[in-house]
């Protein structure tokens, strides 16, 4: 059998000969078993006052309670011709799996109630065998296939996007309120990732991604975590909702880009919602954007109750529309999503074998800094001065100040308002004032922001000479923003240790003319120090030289 090194080294060879067939909804196909509540509980969860929540429908719960039938979706999509098959782990989580194994408290969701989840060690420990579990599973089938004609299979580690999200509020009535935070969310998935890759998966796939800050809080995890070992290549896809081609949370397909870019994937790619009929401008813009693959996993058309399969596109017709990708050349991953079955995976390997994948190729910078609100924001010095809103700054609007101390939000949120709608492409934020709880008010307003698509389509700068408040800020823009600011005036290591930090969470920054030795005022000190602190950035952290 072959080893994860030469997996590694297949996958990035055959990327660069064919398009490599990605497995169906794994979902469709345990609804095809019509199980009951006896099955999804086994003798494992037979206790009912040790799991008194019900498990039907908790998927990942049944590769502990009914494996054959995993082991067997498994099989099924590889005698259908996938070249990757995903774990049954897609809410293996300890958020993700709370709900199905202790009593929610009617009305209780929220930051203290998942902090609660979070410390929970049983519920810990069965979500690292769930994932575990699944990823022998997947790895045994994979090699059961491998033994047959020598053709590594691959496994993809699936990590949904939970239920819980870090952009939108539940309650309607509370616009800034968050029922989970970044850290909760990094946590969470710092578990699943760690169990993944103690199971040998040999991608990590962050999919159906609908907010992007719950995906920008798993980037930042993966990214911590390669720090401390080995971790396979990571894919990414992110779900549009409808025609008008935003996710969720708001997001354009190059804001998406923008906002995630920083995490070096394997792939960027496009899965559910939307078959491949309403997918294909998506799926031609990402093209146009990425410097990494694409994967393609559309649902089968849409929901439609009056067909045999519940969706609107046959095999034979959703193959038809990807093999008109490919023809393209849009494609390096493609497979399916809901409502797909090996006998689609089947038809879809057909229509798009023999095609060329699409052709990846590094984007050379021209300096361009890409950042991203709901909407991108792409500038270059050619195209003149950035106009970045000052007026939500305690220090620069003293009304905006007042309304703050008086907790007058609405009121100052009125102020963001006007300044987009004057011309504004990027907000700052500061909250720096000795009346002020920085962290607070930061995230309070920037939550608030984020619930006006009028005043979020646009870039955030947060803005602090405090650490603590500028951490705070990143924790709760899903876009791709700048930082204002750090400086060497602590030295290389605090320097370098904030700006690692800042790139984990994707966002460019502004350096300030200070070192040890105080504010630069001469020129050539000035230039000293700036040409000091790009070098650090560009060749020990990482950053683009336009971020």
């Amino acid at each position: 059998m072959s080893t994860a090194e030469t997996r590694q080294a297949y996958l990035q060879s055959e990327m660069q000969k064919r398009i490599l067939i990605l497995d169906g909804a794994q979902g469709t196909m345990i609804q095809k078993h019509r199980l009951q509540e006896e099955d999804y509980r086994g003798d494992r969860f037979a206790d009912r006052s040790t799991y008194p929540q019900d498990l039907k429908n908790n998927n990942d719960v049944l590769v502990l309670t009914r494996p054959d039938i995993i082991r067997t979706i498994c099989d099924q999509y590889l005698e259908a011709g996938a070249d990757i098959i995903s774990t049954c782990t897609f809410s293996a989580t300890c958020i993700g799996q709370h709900e199905f194994f202790h009593h929610a408290e009617p009305g209780r969701h929220d930051q203290a109630y998942y902090e609660g989840v979070l410390a929970d060690a049983p519920l810990a420990s069965l979500v690292r065998e769930i994932n575990l579990a699944s990823c022998r599973i997947a790895r045994e089938a994979a090699e059961a296939a491998e033994a047959v004609d020598g053709r590594p299979r691959l496994v993809a580690g699936s990590i949904g996007p939970m239920a819980v999200t870090a952009s939108l509020s539940p309650d309607v009535n509370d616009p800034g309120f968050r029922a989970v935070n970044f850290d909760q969310l990094r946590r969470a998935y710092r578990e699943q990732v760690i169990a993944m890759a103690d199971g040998g998966v040999d991608i990590l796939l962050l999919e159906t991604i609908f907010d992007t800050l719950n995906a920008k809080a798993c980037l930042y995890a993966i990214d911590e975590l390669r720090e401390e070992r080995e971790l396979p290549p990571l894919m990414i896809s992110f779900t549009i909702t409808d025609r008008a081609g935003r996710t969720l949370s708001g997001q354009t397909v190059e804001a998406f880009y923008n906002s995630v870019r920083h995490a070096n994937p394997l792939s960027i790619g496009i899965n559910c919602a939307l078959g491949a009929d309403l997918m294909l401008p998506f799926a031609q813009e990402l093209s146009r954007l990425v410097d990494c693959g694409v994967s393609m996993y559309p649902n089968a058309g849409l929901p439609d109750p009056l067909s045999p399969s519940g969706y609107g596109h046959t095999a034979e017709h959703m193959a038809t529309i990807l093999k008109d990708y490919a023809q393209q050349g849009l494609l390096n991953f493609v497979g399916g999503c809901c409502g797909t079955t090996p006998e689609y995976i089947a038809a879809i390997r057909e229509a798009v074998q023999g095609y060329a994948p699409r052709a990846i190729v590094a984007h050379e910078s021209d300096g361009t800094l890409c950042l991203s609100g709901l909407e991108p924001y792409n500038h270059h010095r050619r195209d003149g001065i950035m106009f970045i809103g000052e007026r939500c700054n305690v220090a620069g609007s003293p009304k905006f100040a007042r309304l703050i101390r008086e907790g007058n939000y609405e009121e100052a949120l009125e102020i963001a308002r006007t300044q987009v709608q004057k011309g504004a492409k990027v907000l700052d934020f500061c909250f720096d004032d000795g009346m002020i709880d920085g962290p607070e008010a930061m995230t309070r307003f920037l939550n608030l922001v984020a619930a006006e698509p009028d005043i979020a389509r646009v870039p955030c700068m947060i803005d602090s000479s405090k650490w603590e408040v500028i951490e705070a800020g990143l924790r709760c823009i899903q876009g791709k923003g700048i930082v204002n600011s750090i400086s060497l005036k602590n030295g290389e290591e605090e320097f370098l240790h904030q700006a690692r930090i800042i790139r984990r969470y994707g966002a460019a920054v502004v350096v300030m003319g200070f070192d040890e030795n105080g504010q630069a005022c001469a020129y050539d000190d000035r230039v000293a120090i700036a040409h000091r602190a790009y070098k650090l950035l560009t060749e020990k952290v990482g950053f683009p030289a336009e971020d």
